[in-house]
C-alpha cells in the first residue's frame, strides 16, 4: 500500500499539479492587488466612488453581488492579459518554429500500376 502511495505522489503530474495550485493561489494574491489598489481606484477616479454594496432590492443585497460580479471580470480581464494571450503568443511562436524546422515531405511514390498506365499512355502518344 505504501509503495503504490509513493508511486502515485511521485508521478509527475501530480507534482506539476501541487506546483500549478500554489503559483495560483500566488497570482491570484497578485490580480486582487492589481483588481483592489490599480483598477477600482482608476474605476473609481472617472465614474465616482466604485463600490455598489449599499445597492439593495428590498432585503436582497443585489450590490455585493454586483461588486463580486466586476471584480470577477476584472480579475478574468487580467489574467487573459497576463497569462492567457502571451501563451497563445508563445505556442504560435513555438509551432511557426517547429514548422520551419520541419523538413519538406517527400513525393509520395506513384504505384506500379499508375506507373505502367503513365508509360501506355506516352507511348500511345508517340504513335
Amino acid at each position: 500500500m505504501i509503495d503504490g502511495f509513493k508511486a502515485f505522489i511521485f508521478r509527475g503530474n501530480v507534482i506539476d499539479l501541487a506546483v500549478g495550485v500554489i503559483i495560483g493561489a500566488a497570482f491570484g494574491t497578485v490580480v486582487s492587488s492589481l483588481t483592489a489598489d490599480v483598477i477600482t481606484p482608476l474605476i473609481g477616479m472617472f465614474g465616482g466612488q466604485p463600490d455598489f454594496s449599499s445597492i439593495q432590492a428590498g432585503p436582497v443585497m443585489l450590490g455585493k453581488f454586483v461588486n463580486a460580479v466586476i471584480a470577477f471580470l476584472i480579475t478574468a480581464f487580467a489574467i487573459y492579459l497576463m497569462i492567457v494571450m502571451p501563451m497563445n503568443k508563445f505556442n504560435e511562436m513555438q509551432a511557426a518554429r517547429a514548422a520551419a524546422n520541419k523538413p519538406p515531405a517527400e513525393p509520395e511514390a506513384v504505384p506500379a500500376d499508375v506507373q505502367l498506365l503513365t508509360e501506355i499512355r506516352d507511348l500511345l502518344k508517340a504513335k
